[in-house]
């Protein structure tokens, strides 16, 4: 009886884990696009920076301040050597999220960043020329379909936009290929990530943000006629941001490999039907099929990869890289949505 109870309550955590990472991802993304559309308040840049502030002064809290968190000490060489060209990465991954998000709608942006595991595993060949397994090349194949379908398909397409997401995903797969090497030894997880990342990015972004946008935020506040609500409107969405941090981390503990796997291509299709809800933007049959596939493809590609990590390697054949051994493995060592975040 006790070991059943234990049983429904592990369940019933995971459940609740992954209600709450969707709740929080799914927020940020349409608070994003609302504040781009609605807010008519147009600055990527000021808005990624404002998210990175508001990171840098959570992590600081919840490591330093209430102590939630245990600080991974890095070497302070280390910092400006291995954590500021990962920041740099992250910082322009994070603002081609929002740049996308700017241009095109929701549910073609989150299709188009289902594209990145094709992006990382041709990277990792192109330039590392490291080996994969057949069905690693086979299970990007629905990926890719789906992507050029959605793309055809888009009726609200836009080339700024679209080349905006596509250069983040490679953003992305080039942040994950370069934390194997540059964080080796580190093992960091969403909220020190945060932590070390967010101050070098807000740093990076802040003069670029404050020369290139400055005088159209100045004009936005003299103009719009609710400028401080809009203003709470932008740096909740920051706050929620790092909430989203603390989220995944949450949910990475509190579910299996597999169930994060099929969880996490399941949150685009929420993303996307939400989204949809709200802001209407037409959609067409094709299209909504392209985006599906994709997902599909998605999954598909994090099952072959748990099955080939479970799998003792063949002697003589090359061991497929990265190939998660864990459900900590299946997230890349820098945080995505912030992919996730945006």
């Amino acid at each position: 009886m006790e070991e059943e109870v234990i049983c429904q309550w592990s369940v019933f955590r995971s459940l609740l884990a992954i209600l709450q990472w969707w709740a929080f991802n799914v927020t940020v993304i349409i608070i994003n696009k609302w504040i781009f559309q609605k807010l008519d308040f147009k600055f990527p840049l000021s808005v990624s920076c404002i998210h990175f502030i508001c990171s840098a002064i959570g992590g600081y809290v919840v490591i330093k301040v209430l102590k939630l968190k245990p600080l991974i000490t890095v070497d302070p060489e280390d910092r400006w050597r291995r954590i500021f060209p990962m920041s740099f990465v992250f910082c322009i991954n994070i603002v081609l999220g929002n740049v996308s998000l700017r241009y095109i709608p929701v549910s073609f942006m989150q299709t188009i960043k289902s594209f990145t595991p094709a992006t990382t595993v041709v990277l990792q060949w192109l330039v590392w020329r490291k080996y994969f397994d057949w069905r690693i090349w086979a299970s990007l194949i629905p990926i890719v379909g789906g992507i050029l379908l959605t793309s055809v398909t888009e009726l609200s397409f836009n080339a700024f936009g679209f080349c905006a997401a596509l250069l983040g995903c490679l953003a992305t797969s080039t942040k994950t290929i370069l934390a194997e090497s540059l964080l080796h030894g580190y093992k960091f997880d969403s909220i020190n990530t945060v932590y070390y990342m967010a101050p070098f990015a807000t740093m990076i972004l802040a003069i670029p943000a404050l020369l290139l946008e400055g005088n159209g935020v100045l004009e936005w506040l003299s103009t719009h006629p609710y400028p401080w609500s809009a203003l709470i409107i932008i740096f909740s969405s920051g706050v929620l941001a790092f909430c989203l941090n603390f989220s995944i981390f949450y949910v990475i503990h509190s579910t299996t490999a597999v169930t994060f796997n099929v969880a996490g291509n399941l949150k685009v299709a929420v993303a996307v039907l939400v989204s949809w809800l709200i802001f209407r933007n037409p959609i067409s049959y094709l299209n909504s099929v392209g985006c599906a596939v994709t997902l599909v493809g998605c999954t598909f590609y994090g099952y072959v990869r748990h099955m080939l990590s479970q799998q003792p390697p063949v002697p003589g054949t090359p061991r497929t890289p990265r190939t998660p051994r864990s459900k900590m493995e299946l997230l890349p060592l820098v945080n995505d949505k912030l992919d996730d975040k945006v």
